[in-house]
């Protein structure tokens, strides 16, 4: 067994279940209620319930099973592939759903759909991310590419590495920005305490850049547009926290309260621009805004009048 032990600094109004599936990358809400029914799930000291409602100075203790991940296999899930051709996917990626399987987590991801779907993926040093080049945490939607051969891969790995793709996210945040637009340059690394988080550090970080700019305030909130020079995990996250307004939803880094009863947090990967492996063009796609987003924006737009 491998025991996860977890401080809970911030204040939360969110079952037990659901602030695992955030807090654990790439395992999911059902696998934990599964180690929860089996009591290898403590909140201080004891064995606790799926429905439990996290308080900020809980400590947690998660008992996971080790377990060698087997291949990938192709599962018949539905995903948005919204472009294809002999060499990338294009795939719009819905919340609540893993980019590829790990331990505690091995079916049910876009890898196992993609596998499915498509006659091919290249392969990667990791044998559990075939023709992954970039990634998304569970809970945030939106683009990605995926290439389908060795050359594709190699090209696209470049020019992540030369900050040439186009990455525009769009987020709700907490609070009104005090500036239109800006750039917060700070780099990212893991939490010293908690090695299942980030958190922005001067010290052993990674460079870790990342533009804003304003769409739209509302009364408590503000509608942002974040664009990535640098890929580290969990970056637009952890910087918005670090300038005190974090996403909305996001029950690891902000704290605040959840006013919207939201399971999930309100980051959407909305386009990518890259140039194609294989012809040298610029290409670049945008896609919608999923419905939870939407749902709230109309909320606060309904307020604001």
């Amino acid at each position: 067994m491998n025991l996860l032990e977890l401080f809970v600094e911030e204040i939360n109004s969110i079952r037990l279940d659901s602030y695992l599936a955030n807090r654990l990358d790439d395992v999911s809400r059902s696998y934990i209620q599964k180690l929860i029914k089996e009591g290898l799930v403590f909140v201080n000291g004891n064995s606790s319930k799926a429905r439990y409602l996290v308080k900020k100075g809980d400590f947690i203790q998660v008992k996971l099973p080790i377990k060698k991940p087997e291949e990938p296999v192709p599962e018949n899930l539905p995903i948005d592939i919204i472009y294809e051709d002999e060499d990338i996917v294009i795939v719009n990626k819905p919340q609540d759903m893993v980019v590829h399987p790990a331990p505690g987590n091995p079916s049910g991801t876009l890898v196992n759909a993609l596998l499915y779907h498509v006659d091919r993926l290249a392969p990667t040093n990791d044998y559990m991310r075939p023709g992954i080049v970039h990634r998304l945490d569970k809970d945030t939607s939106g683009l990605l590419i995926v290439a389908k051969n060795d050359n594709a891969y190699k090209s696209l790995v470049q020019q992540l590495k030369k900050r040439s793709v186009k990455r525009i996210y769009m987020a709700l945040v907490y609070g009104k920005m005090s500036l239109d637009s800006g750039t917060i340059n700070a780099s990212i690394g893991r939490n010293p305490i908690d090695r299942k988080k980030m958190t922005v550090k001067n010290k052993n970080g990674k460079e870790a850049i990342t533009h804003y700019r304003v769409i739209k305030e509302f009364q408590e909130y503000t509608l942002v547009e974040a664009s990535l020079e640098t890929g580290r995990t969990h970056q637009i996250r952890v910087h918005m926290a670090y300038i005190n307004h974090p996403i909305v939803g996001d029950s690891v880094y902000s704290g605040r309260k959840n006013e919207f009863s939201l399971d999930t947090q309100l980051l959407h990967a909305k386009k990518l621009g890259f140039i194609h492996p294989r012809t040298g063009e610029y290409m670049e796609f945008e896609s919608e805004l999923p419905n939870e987003f939407r749902k709230v924006l109309e909320l606060l737009n309904i307020r604001n009048r």
